[in-house]
Protein backbone atom coordinates (compact mmCIF):
# COMPACT_ATOMS: atom_id res chain seq x y z
CA UNK A 1 0.00 0.00 0.00
CA UNK A 2 2.94 2.16 0.82
CA UNK A 3 4.23 1.67 -2.40
CA UNK A 4 1.61 2.40 -4.96
CA UNK A 5 0.86 5.59 -2.81
CA UNK A 6 4.22 6.68 -3.18
CA UNK A 7 4.60 5.32 -6.94
CA UNK A 8 1.51 7.77 -7.31
CA UNK A 9 2.60 11.17 -5.82
CA UNK A 10 6.09 10.24 -7.81
CA UNK A 11 3.80 10.15 -11.05
CA UNK A 12 1.78 13.05 -9.97
CA UNK A 13 4.71 14.98 -9.33
CA UNK A 14 6.26 13.86 -12.79
CA UNK A 15 2.96 15.00 -14.52
CA UNK A 16 3.06 18.52 -12.61
CA UNK A 17 6.51 19.03 -13.69
CA UNK A 18 5.87 18.14 -17.39
CA UNK A 19 3.03 20.44 -16.97
CA UNK A 20 5.49 23.14 -16.38
CA UNK A 21 7.86 22.40 -19.14
CA UNK A 22 4.61 22.53 -21.06
CA UNK A 23 3.63 25.88 -20.67
CA UNK A 24 7.18 27.03 -20.46
CA UNK A 25 7.75 25.59 -24.06
CA UNK A 26 4.27 27.16 -25.67
CA UNK A 27 5.39 30.64 -23.94
CA UNK A 28 8.70 30.42 -25.65
CA UNK A 29 7.26 29.43 -28.77
CA UNK A 30 4.95 31.68 -28.26
CA UNK A 31 7.80 34.66 -27.91
CA UNK A 32 9.67 33.27 -31.15
CA UNK A 33 6.88 33.95 -32.99
CA UNK A 34 6.75 37.54 -32.14
CA UNK A 35 9.91 37.58 -32.92
CA UNK A 36 9.39 36.26 -36.08
CA UNK A 37 6.51 39.04 -36.66
CA UNK A 38 8.22 41.71 -36.18
CA UNK A 39 10.74 40.75 -38.69
CA UNK A 40 8.33 40.51 -41.08
CA UNK A 41 6.85 44.07 -39.95
CA UNK A 42 10.45 45.73 -40.43
CA UNK A 43 11.23 44.22 -43.80
CA UNK A 44 7.18 45.06 -44.93
CA UNK A 45 7.26 48.74 -43.85
CA UNK A 46 10.74 48.96 -46.07
CA UNK A 47 9.16 47.64 -48.66
CA UNK A 48 6.01 49.96 -48.62
CA UNK A 49 8.63 53.02 -48.47
CA UNK A 50 9.33 51.76 -52.05
CA UNK A 51 7.05 53.10 -54.84
CA UNK A 52 8.57 50.68 -57.64
CA UNK A 53 7.15 47.29 -55.01
CA UNK A 54 4.28 48.79 -54.37
CA UNK A 55 3.17 49.35 -57.41
CA UNK A 56 4.17 45.90 -58.85
CA UNK A 57 4.03 43.92 -56.01
CA UNK A 58 0.95 45.53 -53.92
CA UNK A 59 -0.34 41.51 -53.32
CA UNK A 60 2.27 40.36 -51.88
CA UNK A 61 2.96 43.02 -49.32
CA UNK A 62 -1.05 41.99 -48.09
CA UNK A 63 0.37 38.62 -48.01
CA UNK A 64 2.64 40.00 -45.36
CA UNK A 65 -0.16 41.28 -43.44
CA UNK A 66 -2.08 37.47 -43.31
CA UNK A 67 1.80 36.31 -41.89
CA UNK A 68 1.58 38.96 -39.04
CA UNK A 69 -1.97 38.12 -38.49
CA UNK A 70 -1.16 34.47 -37.99
CA UNK A 71 1.93 34.82 -36.37
CA UNK A 72 0.26 36.97 -33.74
CA UNK A 73 -2.76 34.51 -33.13
CA UNK A 74 -0.79 31.65 -33.02
CA UNK A 75 1.62 33.30 -30.00
CA UNK A 76 -1.68 34.04 -28.52
CA UNK A 77 -3.18 30.26 -28.75
CA UNK A 78 0.25 29.55 -27.84
CA UNK A 79 -0.06 31.88 -24.20
CA UNK A 80 -3.70 30.65 -23.69
CA UNK A 81 -2.41 27.06 -23.45
CA UNK A 82 0.91 28.22 -21.42
CA UNK A 83 -1.69 29.50 -18.90
CA UNK A 84 -3.84 26.32 -18.59
CA UNK A 85 -6.27 27.05 -21.42
CA UNK A 86 -8.29 24.12 -22.90
CA UNK A 87 -7.27 23.45 -26.17
CA UNK A 88 -10.77 24.47 -27.46
CA UNK A 89 -11.02 27.85 -25.79
CA UNK A 90 -7.32 28.77 -26.08
CA UNK A 91 -8.51 28.48 -30.28
CA UNK A 92 -12.19 30.00 -29.67
CA UNK A 93 -10.62 33.75 -29.67
CA UNK A 94 -9.06 32.66 -33.03
CA UNK A 95 -10.24 35.76 -35.44
CA UNK A 96 -8.66 34.49 -38.85
CA UNK A 97 -11.64 32.16 -40.20
CA UNK A 98 -8.88 29.62 -41.78
CA UNK A 99 -6.48 29.50 -39.19
CA UNK A 100 -9.46 28.81 -36.70
CA UNK A 101 -10.80 26.41 -39.31
CA UNK A 102 -7.53 24.33 -39.36
CA UNK A 103 -6.80 24.08 -35.86
CA UNK A 104 -10.09 22.75 -35.32
CA UNK A 105 -9.55 20.41 -37.82
CA UNK A 106 -6.39 19.13 -36.01
CA UNK A 107 -7.79 18.99 -32.80
CA UNK A 108 -10.92 16.49 -34.03
CA UNK A 109 -8.11 14.47 -35.95
CA UNK A 110 -6.01 14.26 -32.77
Amino acid sequence: MVRSMTLSATATAHSASQDAANASLHAAIADELRRVRNRVETLAEALVGDAYFVEHYLEHLQGFDMIVQSTDETAAILDRLAAGTDVHAAIAPVRLGCVHERLHAAVRKG
